[in-house]
């Protein structure tokens, strides 16, 4: 099994576990350049609110887009958006990846600016 594979299925036992549960989930991605974040509602399975470092908001506040700095400029960002639509509390869907580095930092970021999970 490659790298991807075990990475999709940890992603896959880590998202049947959230549908169970039937709450919000902020869902991470990362490439080696950009990170993306949206916020999937339990019940319908809709995007709430997304933000990625591709985005104009966070575009202008970034010089790089795969570092730390980009990945806490979308943390911050995402729960903004969250927030405006009424999201409070979501359970954080690492896609698989480690909870380090960037994730990590998106995670922080958006628990500092009110995101709860």
């Amino acid at each position: 099994m490659d790298k991807k594979q075990s990475r999709i299925r940890r992603s896959r036992r880590t998202r049947g576990k959230i549908s169970s549960l039937g709450v919000n989930r902020l869902c991470v991605h990362r490439t080696p350049r950009h990170t993306y974040a949206q916020i999937i509602s339990g019940e319908t399975g809709k995007v709430i609110a997304a933000a990625s470092t591709l985005s104009a908001d966070v575009k202008k506040a970034i010089k790089y887009p795969g570092n730390v700095d980009a990945a806490t400029a979308v943390g911050k960002v995402i729960a903004e958006k969250a927030k405006a639509a009424g999201v409070e509390s979501v359970a954080f869907d690492r896609s698989g990846f480690k909870y380090h580095g960037r994730v990590k930092a998106l995670a922080d970021s958006a628990r500092e600016n009110g995101l709860k999970f």
